[in-house]
């Protein structure tokens, strides 16, 4: 399958997800989380899944395949989220971590997907007798890799003797505006406008965007969140194409953080056996493995937008536990109130962060 049809189906999933986060999870409140990193720990935990676990993992990812998952995750590794700051774009850094327990050892198909695809260092440690001690090296690792931002990715509690895995990833990115004009890349729509503020690119071929979607209604946020997943292709298809002249221009400085339990999110999606008895048995090189199960995947972003760019990060963690037994002339863009915003690549269109501004003041 063509990395680009994966792409366009991996960002379906991305809004499905968004209009979750942004209506039940977030509510009255700002938001931000990447589709992106919740994805690749579902590819990994697809990756070493069988069974009805395996076909409603690739259903709800909207895959063929796990060959696809792993074409499109080793894509996203190598080329998309690589470091462009060196050729004057944006700084991006992206890791994949794996804990495993000192009693296990994973099957040789899943560790070369690990090492290969997903470029993860893996580590063993004892959960079993210091599952606190892992828990702190986990955030402080993601901590390190979002440049400080990220802090408990795993909250209290949430390992204990029974874990057995733990699949992170950690996502910073930093770019700077490219030169505001006059002309803007904005589009408009029956009810709502587009605005797109490109990155500086320099050498790299990357072109990374972040784009505003306002409704036209001050309080029509949520009708344009509910048309997110509404037809397939949306981002793609309401994108601005040209410059044009713009007449009021105004985008509120904002930082936010924000944190969620994805398991209740993904469960309430209808992705449920990954978090019941079996269905990972791809894993580990044991009979233990029929009794594995994701306890909880946790996800926390964070994002800043000023004059100079963008800073944003975000962290996913999986816990894996032992069961025991049409333009127009001159638009204004003011963005005077609530709106959604999506990061992204422009050349593969991979969606890295999206979320939504209530109220830039409250971070």
């Amino acid at each position: 399958m063509d990395v680009r049809d994966l792409i366009s189906s991996q960002n379906d999933v991305s809004l499905t997800l968004a209009k979750r986060v942004i209506l039940t999870e977030a509510k009255e409140t700002n938001s931000v989380f990447s589709p992106l990193s919740l994805h690749v720990v579902l590819g990994l935990i697809a990756a070493g899944s069988d069974g009805p676990t395996k076909d409603q993992l690739l259903s709800f990812l909207n895959s063929k395949s796990t060959d696809d998952l792993n074409s499109l995750s080793s894509q996203l590794v190598t080329a998309v989220l690589a470091d462009g700051s060196p050729s004057g774009g944006p700084l991006l850094s992206f890791a994949n971590g794996v804990w495993i327990d000192q009693s296990l050892s994973f099957k040789p198909s899943f560790n070369k997907v690990v090492d290969d695809v997903y470029k993860a260092a893996s580590k063993q440690v004892d959960f079993q007798h210091k599952a606190v001690e892992v828990t702190n090296e986990v955030n402080a690792w993601a901590e390190k890799g979002t440049n400080g931002h990220i802090k408990d990715i795993l909250p209290p509690g949430s390992v204990d003797s029974t874990a057995r895995l733990i699949f992170a990833n950690a996502l910073y990115f930093k770019g700077a505006w490219d030169e505001n004009e006059k002309e803007q890349y904005v589009s408009t729509y029956d009810d709502f406008k587009v605005l797109c503020l490109p990155y500086k690119q320099g050498e790299d071929k990357r072109r990374f965007s972040m784009y505003f979607f306002l409704p036209d209604a001050k309080d029509g946020l949520r009708a344009l969140v509910e048309k997110l997943d509404s037809q397939p292709g949306f981002i793609d298809r309401h994108l601005p194409r040209r410059k044009v002249e713009v007449g009021d221009f105004l985008i509120p400085k904002f930082k936010m953080s924000f944190g969620f339990d994805a398991s209740k999110t993904l469960k309430d999606l209808g992705l449920t056996l990954p978090f019941s008895d079996g269905g990972l048995s791809e894993i580990v090189d044991s009979p233990v493995g029929r009794n594995l199960f994701v306890s909880n995947i946790f996800h926390k972003s964070f994002i800043e937008v000023n004059e100079e760019g963008t800073e944003a990060g975000s962290s996913s963690a999986g816990v894996v536990m032992l069961r025991e037994l049409v333009l127009i002339d001159k638009p204004d863009f003011v963005a005077d109130h609530p709106f959604l915003f999506v990061i992204r690549e422009d050349m593969t269109r991979v969606v890295q962060f999206v979320g939504s501004v209530l109220n830039p003041t409250v971070s």
